[in-house]
């Protein structure tokens, strides 16, 4: 890819010495002779295109002419390199500007491109003279379309990659509570009341269905002996008492 680059800027360069050494005033047709030359700035000495980027170009103008003209605008175009199919235009460069005879200049000429690979760019220059518009080809060599350098640091693709963790994490959620059985919950059983007759005795109440049947039989033993003996107290003091009356009266 650098070696086409660099054939491409030889060419380039070559056409320019050659075209101002051995180029009339004027063509056959009456064209004025303009000489255009376009090359990549020094920080890209290998003439690479970054895809997605503003890419910028210098395009070297003379007029080799007796006559002024009017640089219109400059433009381009990417094509496959195999079969010349065009791909992609890229936006043309409006200057207006004047170029008096046997004046120069440099432009600069800003274009993106938004396919990587092996591409043939092809940039002209247009020119109006006497009325007449003129296209002039600045450069036509094979460029190297790459990706821009990542960076942790670029504020795009940390917010790309948000998106896509946020995504991947939802869809983990889902995949995971969908099929990966969960723990049941144990429930408490309620202890109901007894549906009966509830018996009280005494001060407080109790509930005689929950107390054993054995039980309930002491208890009533001990209660029908305890009236027995009362019983027998009382009829000892009943006793007591008359027979005192006895005495008092004899």
């Amino acid at each position: 890819m650098r070696l086409l680059s660099f054939i491409g800027l030889f060419f380039g360069s070559a056409a320019f010495v050659q075209g101002v050494v051995a180029s009339p005033v004027e063509t056959e047709a009456g064209e004025p002779v303009v000489l255009a030359v376009a090359t990549f700035p020094e920080e890209n000495a290998f003439g690479h295109v970054v895809n997605g980027e503003r890419n910028k170009i210098l395009v070297a103008v003379e007029n080799k002419s007796d006559r002024n003209v009017t640089l219109k605008n400059i433009a381009g175009s990417f094509h496959h390199p195999d079969s010349n199919k065009l791909v992609k235009n890229t936006t043309a460069l409006n200057y207006g500007i004047p170029l008096l005879e046997g004046a120069s200049m440099q432009l600069p000429y800003l274009f993106y491109s938004e396919y990587p690979g092996d591409y043939r760019l092809n940039i002209w220059l247009e020119h109006i003279a006497d009325g007449q518009s003129y296209r002039v080809t600045a450069y036509d060599s094979i460029v190297s379309v790459v990706e821009p350098e990542g960076s942790w640091f670029d504020f795009k693709l940390l917010t790309t990659y948000l998106v896509v963790s946020g995504l991947l994490g939802g869809l983990a959620y889902y995949l995971y509570t969908t099929f990966v059985p969960q723990p049941k919950k144990r429930k408490t059983p309620q202890v109901s009341a007894p549906v009966g007759t509830v018996t009280a005795t005494g001060a407080g109440g109790y509930q005689e269905e929950w107390i054993p049947e054995h039980h309930l039989k002491k208890a009533k033993k001990s209660k029908a002996s305890g009236a027995a003996t009362s019983g027998d107290e009382t009829s000892g003091v009943e006793s007591g008492t008359e027979g005192r009356k006895r005495k008092g009266k004899k």
